[in-house]
């Protein structure tokens, strides 16, 4: 499945996005209602444990390596992939 799609399922299931590129790239534009959480703040921000986070960043690599990371400290997070893909609106 694509970013389009686990984004709009990541909605209807009232889990948080999570775009974890740097803040300037995050500033450039973002999956609108996505919080910014920098891949280099992963392994030390504070989350809901009971909570699912869908990560991304520009093509699924950074993201990949922050689910594992989450993962690794108790958070249920699943990689989306990356922004390039996306095809919706753009918040700024």
């Amino acid at each position: 499945m694509d970013i389009n799609h686990l984004v709009e399922d990541a909605k209807m299931r009232d889990d948080t996005i999570l775009d974890v590129r740097t803040p300037e790239e995050y500033n450039s534009g973002h999956i609108p209602g996505a919080i910014n959480v920098p891949l280099k703040e992963c392994s030390k921000v504070r989350l809901d444990p009971h909570k699912k986070y869908d990560v991304y960043c520009a093509s699924g690599q950074r993201s990949n390596l922050a689910r594992t990371i989450l993962n690794e400290r108790g958070y249920n997070a699943e990689n989306i992939g990356g922004i390039n893909d996306w095809t919706g609106r753009i918040a700024r």
